[in-house]
This record gives C-alpha cells, sequence and structure tokens, in this order.
C-alpha cells in the first residue's frame, strides 16, 4: 500500500486541492507534503488524524488502503448540475438486457426522426433470484432523453427537474468493463463522502450512465 499516492489520490478528489493549499490548512510546509507523497517522510499522528479529519477517511483507510487503484481510468470528476430533461425510457430484463434496451430507444428515436440520439441508462434491480441464478439474467434500463420539439407517439414521456449530480469521465469504458465501470460508481461514492455530498433518489433518476464509445456516470446528489 502506498501512503503517498493515496494522498495525491485524496487530494483530487477533494476539488484537487494542491501541494501548497493542502500545507496552508495543516500549517506545514509545501516540502513536506511533497515529501509524504514521495514516501520520503511520514506524518506525525496529529497531522495524520488531521488529513483523516479533512478528507473524512480512517487511518486505516490512509495507511492500510490501496484507494488510488483506478484514478488512471478516469478524467473530470467533477459536480454539475444537469438540465431538466423529458425522457422515453425501456425495461428489459435478458441475459443482454444494455443491448436489448439500448437497440428499442435506438429503434423509436430513428422512427422520430433522430439518428444521433442522446441515451443513457442504469441497472434495473427488480430481477429474481431464479432470472439471476437459472437464467443468467439481469435487468437494464435506457432512456432517450428527447430533444425539444421531439413527442413520440404513444410512448410515456417522463419529465426530470434541473438537479445536482456527481460525474466522472471514462475515455476507455470498454476496454475492462467488469472492472472500470463498476469502480467508477464506487470512486464517486468516495467523491461525495470526502466532499460531503449524500446520494438521492427523490424526484430524480439516482444514477445512470451515457452511451457511447466513452462514457460519464452521473449519481445524484445533495
Amino acid at each position: 500500500m502506498s501512503f503517498g499516492k493515496n494522498l495525491q489520490h485524496l487530494r483530487r478528489m477533494c476539488g484537487e486541492i494542491t501541494q501548497e493549499a493542502l500545507a496552508e490548512k495543516l500549517k506545514v510546509s509545501r516540502q513536506t507534503v511533497s515529501k509524504w507523497e514521495l514516501e520520503e517522510s511520514t506524518p506525525e499522528m496529529d497531522k495524520a488524524i488531521e488529513l483523516c479529519g479533512l478528507f473524512n477517511c480512517s487511518l486505516d483507510n490512509l495507511f492500510r488502503e490501496e484507494m488510488y487503484g483506478y484514478d488512471d481510468a478516469y478524467t473530470n470528476l467533477r459536480v454539475e448540475t444537469v438540465p431538466k430533461f423529458r425522457y422515453v425510457k425501456h425495461t428489459v430484463i435478458s441475459s443482454d438486457p444494455e443491448g436489448d434496451a439500448i437497440n428499442w430507444v435506438f429503434n423509436i428515436a430513428r422512427d422520430n426522426g433522430v439518428e444521433h440520439p442522446q441515451v443513457i441508462g442504469w441497472d434495473f434491480p427488480y430481477v429474481s433470484l431464479e432470472q439471476i441464478n437459472v437464467y443468467y439474467m439481469h435487468g437494464y434500463e435506457a432512456a432517450w432523453i428527447l430533444p425539444e420539439g421531439v413527442t413520440p407517439e404513444g410512448a410515456e414521456i417522463k419529465e426530470q427537474k434541473a438537479h445536482k449530480y456527481a460525474a466522472i469521465h471514462i475515455p476507455e469504458p470498454f476496454k475492462n468493463p467488469f472492472a472500470v465501470i463498476p469502480n467508477a460508481y464506487k470512486t464517486l461514492t468516495e467523491y461525495m463522502r470526502i466532499n460531503g455530498l449524500k446520494n438521492t433518489d427523490k424526484g430524480v433518476i439516482p444514477c445512470f450512465e451515457t452511451d457511447g464509445d466513452t462514457m460519464d456516470v452521473y449519481m445524484a446528489c445533495v
């Protein structure tokens, strides 16, 4: 485990705080913080406890865990307000629900004259143990964010108000999707904890991911 890399990771998670800014908060020199990150020295206990308080983590997190494991897989960790939008969604439970749900969305978009729809998706959790363990199925919901003036006939149209989301960009989501995508959610959860944010599902989609060659993962927060 690397305390120095953990400290760099926590600085990144806390609004890209600089070594200078961290040193000022702890009343030490920037060179001291640099030496900690290079592992040329370690903080005394009082400073280690201050670090834990600042970054909302434990001493075990700081010194024994590998907190930085997937840092290179992500960019543009941020909080943004997603403007209000209208959407139609489709839920699928199958052995390939992502593909089935997204294909439905693309088909309905093309039927309405839109060749490049803005598509988001999220896991659908209401799947039985029999479906999971016997038939190897899981659930997924895909949604088409409707452009202004487009109203598909016969589809149930939902509307979401503008809301704050924590978000992260994945440049290569399918290079190692079974590790990179779940860990994006884990990284966002950690980011929100460090910055005093909480996930919410009150009147909004609690989390979703964009569809495409790259991906952004969003978690609603307050």
